[in-house]
């Protein structure tokens, strides 16, 4: 008899039925799942969820005990295929179902290429020692052997005539991309995906995937050609790998060792999860062997408890433009320190005394060495995610703080912490993520870090008092309540963007500017239209033709230099705004005016009385910035 196992439909009156067998064929799981939607009229709305977990099979008949994201009558389910008919009773009621598809899954991929990014193709998995055996293996062919079908939409590419040497993308031209250009972008569940093949990123990142705090999640990825491109085997399985990576951050598939942080939690595997031989590990940081380990033992599948979830999650928790990323039920708890911690490493989080009302809220991550020089990796900031952040809020409720973006690295570049390099600083502005601002109300919030080191080691650094002040004047309140506009935040969280999709944003800024241009918070104001004005903006029209907006020197010089004057911000942030300022004068024509502003940096971090290591290391950005800017100009 043919493997029974994949999808199949029935109906019930106004009740419809997605049902999902997977008791036989490839890697059967012994479930039954499914989705319930109700039709009135034309249209159809989606009404829960169930999945058996531990079936019994006796002939024709599979039966179990139902968990149901809904109130059902009668939590047994029963399915039974013969030859001639097949039916299910769910919740009560009896469908007369078909077989639809041999999957249990079908998602369109619409996939855009930018001139010169040339899409993956397929890899051959023989071409390299692999345990798995040899098969030709596409992006499609990859989850197919997941049991999800991925349907291909016809393949753009983009022109990118005018827009001159700069091809490199960064997060608010993406997501304006994504936008302006996905065909089925939209604010309801889907099962769609966009992926862009674009040149390559401007922090240097392999892929990233989209995610946002609206009703869009994950309905986007991008992949870096200049990153990954090349025809050896190699670069082919590494193609391989990150294509198929991105579009499981879609499928609500979080990094091998984030598992835990899912709501509801789920357990990690070998190593803190790092020992997973899973698409979604990183190569580089698998354990034990690294990268070498990896490709020696990866048979080029989803483990088990990832092939559950694309199969038989919830429609919510997988669906594209549904349940957040990582989300499912439970809130989270603050960060334990460990029992022992042998690790060698020390990380703390520092704020400033308070924030005013709507105020960006900024942390300063320090990671550093207690004893003997550690090796590890560079990945501090919370948006590469190897760092996660919980805030526990005046109510007492604990959430973690999830990045808009979330950058795919993909190599791990080794820090020694030692006495000529003690720590690793990152300046990080967490006010504002994917599910919205975090800092909303006046308040004392507890915020901690947890830094997974490079061995796995997890780094938990003492809570951290954020305090948000009352607004005091009626200025106050209404500078604030401009700030913490949805729309706002993105701008923040992005430094800045043209999307149309942002606009209101845009303007609410350009109020805090005109209206309230003495207050203490226009500085933040003035900063993310600065840095905007001061990049070329790329955006990708109705047309799918790329056009470029280009620097509004001018104008971010205005903004930035007033940005520079001001001493409220953390001194990470003054070193990146001084940088990009004296770049738009650089390409005003004026490089000893650019170079005046670099010494000027150096000599206001000294009379701060920066730590002697840390001025050093800002006299050296300083000189490669002006090495840069001298080339630029030449």
């Amino acid at each position: 008899m043919p493997p029974i196992s994949g999808l199949y439909r029935g109906q019930d009156g106004e009740s419809q039925l997605d049902l999902r067998v997977d008791v036989d064929g490839a890697r059967p799981t012994g479930r039954l799942s499914g989705d319930v939607f109700t039709t009135t009229g034309a249209t159809t709305i989606y009404h829960g969820s169930f999945v058996v977990h531990s079936t019994t099979r006796q002939g024709d008949r599979i039966e179990g005990q139902g968990a149901f994201t809904f109130a059902a009558p009668d939590r047994h389910v029963t399915v039974t295929i013969t030859a001639d008919t097949a039916t299910a009773t769910v919740a009560g009621r009896t469908y007369r179902i078909e077989r639809a598809s041999p999957y249990f899954r079908s998602v369109l991929l619409e996939q855009d290429s930018v001139v010169g990014a040339v899409p993956f193709a397929s890899y051959d998995t023989g071409s390299l020692p692999c345990p798995s055996g040899r098969r030709v293996l596409t992006v499609a062919e990859a989850y197919a052997e997941a049991g999800v079908e991925l349907r291909l939409a016809e393949p753009g590419v983009i022109p990118v005539d005018g827009a001159g040497d700069d091809l490199a993308w960064d997060d608010a031209e993406l997501h304006n991309a994504m936008t302006s250009q996905f065909a089925s972008f939209g604010d309801q569940a889907a099962w769609r995906v966009w992926l862009l093949v674009a040149s390559r990123h401007v922090g240097g990142f392999r892929g990233i995937m989209f995610d946002y705090n609206d009703g869009c999640q994950r309905q986007g990825a991008a992949v870096f050609h200049d990153a990954i491109k090349g025809d050896s085997p190699q670069a082919q399985r590494a193609q391989l790998r990150t294509y198929v990576h991105e579009l499981g951050h879609a499928f609500n598939l979080l990094h091998s060792w984030q598992k835990n942080l899912a709501r509801p939690p789920q357990p990690l595997g070998p190593h803190g999860g790092l020992g997973d031989l899973s698409w979604m590990n990183y190569v580089q940081n698998y354990r034990p062997g690294g990268e070498r380990g990896y490709w020696e033992s990866f048979p080029f599948q989803f483990t088990d408890p990832e092939l559950v979830h694309l199969r038989h999650g919830f429609f919510r928790d997988v669906a594209m433009g549904a349940n957040a990323f990582g989300a499912g039920a439970a809130e989270v708890d603050p960060f334990e320190q460990p029992v022992a911690d042998r690790s060698g490493l020390l990380l703390e989080l520092r704020a400033k005394d308070s924030f005013g009302y709507g105020e960006p809220v900024v942390v300063e991550l320090k990671l550093s060495a207690t004893g003997q020089p550690r090796t590890t990796h560079g990945h501090l900031h919370p948006d590469t995610e190897f760092t996660q952040i919980s805030i526990t809020q005046p109510s007492g409720r604990t959430v973690l703080y999830h990045p808009m973006m979330r950058h795919c690295v993909d190599e791990s570049p080794e820090i020694r912490l030692d006495a000529g390099n003690p720590a690793m600083y990152r300046s990080a502005y967490i006010g504002h993520g994917r599910d919205g601002h975090y800092f909303q109300q006046p308040g004392d919030y507890l915020v901690r870090g947890q830094y997974i080191g490079a061995d796995g080691s997890r780094i938990v650094s003492s809570p951290c008092l954020v305090r948000v002040r009352q607004p005091i004047t009626a200025a106050d309140h209404q500078v604030g309540e401009l700030m913490l506009g949805e729309e706002q935040g993105k701008l923040f969280s992005l430094l800045g963007s043209d999307s149309p999709a942002l606009r209101s944003g845009n303007e609410a800024l350009e109020e805090v500017i005109d209206r309230f241009g003495d207050h203490p918070l226009a500085v933040y104001a003035r900063m993310v239209k600065g840095l905007n004005a001061e990049r070329a903006f790329k955006d990708l029209g109705p047309d799918k033709k790329l056009h470029v907006r280009p620097p509004d020197t001018r104008e971010s010089i205005a903004l930035l230099g007033q940005v520079a004057r001001e001493a409220t911000i953390d001194n990470i942030t003054l070193n990146m705004v001084t940088r990009r300022l004296a770049r738009a004068v650089a390409r005003r024509g004026d490089l000893d005016r650019a170079f005046d502003l670099m010494d000027g940096m150096v000599s206001r971090f000294a009379a701060k009385g920066v730590n002697p290591i840390v001025l050093g290391q800002i006299e050296r950005q300083a000189a490669l910035t002006k090495q840069a800017l001298s080339a630029e100009m030449s």
